[in-house]
């Protein structure tokens, strides 16, 4: 062989080492750079969560506050050029929103075992993280317990109007919709929805809504749980007149939603995006939950929630697959109905 081939290839050995190098070099780069994460759930508890995980990791996390639907709209929008790599929401519709657009990545096998079945999706494409429970708020000093609605849909009854209250703008009550949408179909739905609009006042915001319950204005409000243990642990005076009514016995009344966190796929940093879902999902993560101020439920294997909370086991919620449920359908419902 001739030297000049020998020494050609001699460059070209050393060329594709520095290639390699650089590029082991760039990824690493990337993931010591932190992570985005698109957050629609409650602020303080994704601060703890990330400032414990940084602490044990040393893994900068950047936090974007929003809501369940405007983000999972932006990422949908964004598509591979989105800057976020986490995705946390309240509740599921927006996870699906997301996961239908394909631009979830998969998460980890060994993170996926922390979190029952039954709180994420059968595809893996995301995780729960926590959940909340709807209730009937009602005022204790109107109502006794034998008064109250056996079931959610009995409030479609005449009887109810002018009784009680909702916030169907928000993503809470859309995913609770969602949830009746995928029990008992659209036309069950579309009636529902129907005496909603005549037998319902709106307010904006659950916590308004168990307001208004406390107040006086209405009976009985459809709220999602933690509201009013979160206002009890404070002064409870915007709850001391509401006790909470579980429907139970899988009615749509005890639809459990699922707050969910999802990898972007175009993510650069994807070592760290799965280690910081593994650790919200993990013991310390659902530890933060249970002792933490917003009253949700801990979803993982073996953890235990806050112990003011009716266990979830007793709350006989429905099952429901969460990549299912569908806010766009949802919204056209509403908005037909002349609630939207």
């Amino acid at each position: 062989m001739k030297l000049s081939h020998i020494r050609g290839a001699k460059t070209i050995i050393a060329l594709a080492a520095l290639l390699a190098a650089s590029t082991a070099s760039s990824a690493l780069a990337a993931d010591s750079d932190g992570i985005v994460v698109y957050n629609a759930q409650h602020e303080n508890l994704t601060k703890e969560w990330t400032d414990a995980f940084t602490k044990a990791t040393g893994i900068k996390v950047t936090v974007r506050q929003g809501s369940d639907m405007q983000f999972a709209n932006q990422l949908v929008q964004e598509g591979d050029a989105s800057p976020a790599d986490v995705f946390l929401t309240e509740n599921s519709p927006a996870m699906a929103l997301v996961d239908n657009a394909g631009l979830f990545a998969a998460i980890d096998k060994d993170t996926l075992a922390q979190v029952p079945a039954e709180f994420r999706p059968a595809n893996g494409q995301w995780i729960g993280i926590a959940a909340r429970s709807t209730v009937f708020a009602y005022d204790k000093t109107k109502l006794s317990e034998d008064k109250l609605p056996k079931s959610m849909l009995d409030l479609a009854d005449p009887a109810w109007k002018g009784r009680w209250a909702a916030s169907p703008s928000g993503a809470d009550f859309q995913a609770i919709v969602s949830a009746l949408l995928e029990l008992k179909g659209e036309e069950a739905t579309a009636k529902w929805l129907k005496a909603l609009k005549e037998n319902a006042t709106f307010y904006k915001g659950n916590s308004v809504a168990m307001k208004a319950v406390n107040a006086g204005e209405v009976e009985g409000a459809i709220i999602y749980h933690y509201y009013w243990f979160g206002d009890q642990a404070k002064t409870g005076e915007n709850s001391k007149n509401v006790a909470l009514h579980y429907f139970k016995h899988q009615d749509p009344g005890a639809f459990v939603s699922i707050s969910g966190g999802g990898i972007i796929k175009s993510t650069q940093h994807m070592k760290d995006a799965q280690a910081f879902l593994k650790f919200v999902t993990g013991k310390e993560g659902q530890a933060i939950l249970k002792n933490g101020t917003s009253y949700e439920y801990a979803v993982a294997t073996g953890a235990e929630s806050n112990a003011k909370l009716v266990p979830l086991k007793e709350l006989d919620a429905p099952k429901v697959e969460p990549s299912k449920l569908n806010n766009k359908k949802v919204t056209e419902m509403m908005t037909a109905a002349g609630i939207l």
